[in-house]
């Protein structure tokens, strides 16, 4: 990486900018580097590693709120829900009808998106829409302190969030922005598409050609973004995504992976009574799917797609949810296209 020229100059200007006013409320509890070890060894960390300057890096966790509501949020997560309370969140009359909506507002940007990347348009939709509303509702929490309270304050995943702190102030660098202007979820995902630090600075892609990879302000970067991190994670464009299954056997609960990844072809499926309701090569791989119905459990096949859109999210049941969405959605813009 090239270290940006004037990083102390930089980290100062954002928070120079942040207390004139663009976003600083009054700490509800104000973070002291100097008393908090981890945070100083992460500061000692980031100037050896990257030539950050530390007495800036102290000025801005100075600056920081550790978020007991963040830790709450991360504890009681919607995807924890039994299926047919998540899916009422997600896939809605209101949400299909938004969905077609900016898909004709935005239909030159998702076919030149779909043609350049090879993934369908109303895939790219659904995850705006579950992630954010169509970037109605891209987060309020201040980023940084998202991530500095989950790296310091979240054990059960403090080394995932330290590293995406690190790739958020990189981030800021490479965007010439202060680390304290950006807001997002209570988990420090950013934009309409919703992407952490690390994936922002890996798939963010300059979709509109004007120089920057913005996806806080820019729709037509957040569309090819979501394309973009598709295909990077082996979307392949027309394979099946899900099917419903019908169980004719009882020992089949091998067959479903904690990580959604197809590992049984449907040929051995059949051999155990798990039969897909529709034609599909036997050679296919796939994996069981349960989801817990209003009447008992749903059983369904997902397939390298499934996987793929769990690449994105790793719930299955935000994974069903994305598909589910992006189907009635295509299917209402048909409708009213045609």
């Amino acid at each position: 990486m090239i270290v940006h020229p004037s990083i102390a100059t930089q980290l100062r200007a954002g928070i120079a900018v942040t207390l004139a006013g663009l976003w600083l409320a009054a700490p509800a509890r104000a973070l002291e580097p100097g008393e908090t070890p981890e945070v100083e060894a992460f500061i000692q960390e980031m100037s050896a590693k990257h030539q950050l300057d530390p007495e800036s890096l102290r000025e801005i966790f100075a600056r920081v709120e550790i978020r007991d509501d963040i830790l709450e949020a991360m504890r009681r997560p919607a995807e924890a829900r039994p299926w047919h309370e998540y899916r009422q969140i997600f896939v809605t009359d209101e949400s299909v009808r938004n969905g077609a909506k900016f898909w004709k507002k935005h239909a030159r940007t998702l076919e030149r998106a779909s043609a350049e990347y090879g993934v369908e348009p109303e895939i790219i939709v659904a995850i705006i829409g579950v992630e954010t509303r169509y970037g109605r509702s891209t987060g309020r929490y201040r980023v940084i302190d998202a991530l500095t309270t989950l790296a310091f304050r979240y054990p059960e995943r403090a080394a995932f969030f330290r590293k995406e702190l690190e790739e958020y102030l990189l981030l800021c660098l490479e965007l010439d922005v202060g680390p304290l202007t950006f807001n997002g979820s209570y988990a420090g995902a950013m934009g309409a598409p919703q992407f952490i630090p690390s994936s922002y600075r890996r798939y963010a892609v300059d979709f509109d050609g004007d120089g920057r990879r913005d996806l806080l302000g820019s729709m037509d970067d957040a569309i090819g973004s979501v394309a973009n991190y598709f295909r990077a994670h082996g979307w392949r464009r027309g394979e099946p995504v899900v099917t419903d299954a019908r169980i004719e056997g009882t020992p089949y609960a091998w067959m479903e992976s904690d990580r959604a990844e197809p590992n049984v072809s449907l040929k051995r499926m059949r051999e155990y009574g798990v039969l897909p309701v529709r034609d599909i090569d036997i050679e296919q791989l796939a994996t069981l799917v349960s989801l817990e119905g209003e009447d008992g459990v749903m059983h369904r096949l997902g397939y390298r797609n499934f996987y793929v859109i769990t690449r994105y999210n790793r719930s299955k049941r935000y994974a069903m949810a994305v598909w589910e969405l992006s189907v009635m959605i295509k299917e209402r813009y048909a409708g009213e296209s045609g």
